[in-house]
């Protein structure tokens, strides 16, 4: 844990100094739901011994959708901790204390482009099961939509950050 935490500081502080706190957090935001999904993943594909999935196996499925809720939850709340930490050490600057009409808009387009994200995972695993396509799929499709609206809206941050609006 310690070999990512100075990894991500040198990626962060050593390679981009006109980089703004907002920009540094979507990127560490980006690895941590990276690494969270990555780790999800392999939990899953060990879970059923190796891809051994069963389509009858619904009550996995949903439990594994219930842990990886709170799991994300608090490890995203572990690694913002972190991240104030290092950022505080590494530029000795304070995290900013408010956010301006910038940030608000900026964090209101990143939250409709993952609702949009969402919305169309949600649509193609109802269409799936539509199709008569196993239930286990509904759920993968659904894991999935939701990590790639997470990715989605922390990319648009970080894009409209780069940019502006």
């Amino acid at each position: 844990m310690y070999g990512l935490i100075n990894f991500v500081s040198v990626i962060l502080y050593s390679t981009q100094e006109n980089m703004s706190y907002q920009e540094r957090k979507s990127i560490v935001s980006l690895i941590s739901t990276l690494l969270i999904f990555g780790s999800y993943c392999l939990y899953v594909y060990n879970a059923r011994s190796g891809g051994n999935f069963s389509s009858d196996d619904l009550q996995f499925w949903a439990s594994a959708i219930l842990v990886l809720i709170p799991v994300s939850i608090v490890a995203k709340i572990i690694i913002a901790i972190i991240f104030s930490i290092v950022h505080k050490l590494a530029t000795n600057e304070a995290e900013p204390a408010f956010s301006d009409e910038l940030d608000k808009l900026i964090g209101l387009k990143a939250v409709r482009t993952s609702h949009y994200v969402f919305v169309g995972g949600f649509l193609l695993s109802v269409i799936a099961v539509a199709f008569n396509q196993p239930l286990q799929l509904m759920f993968v499709i659904l894991a999935v939509a939701g990590f790639l609206s997470e990715m989605a809206g922390h990319l648009t941050q970080l894009y409209l950050y780069r940019k502006g609006v």
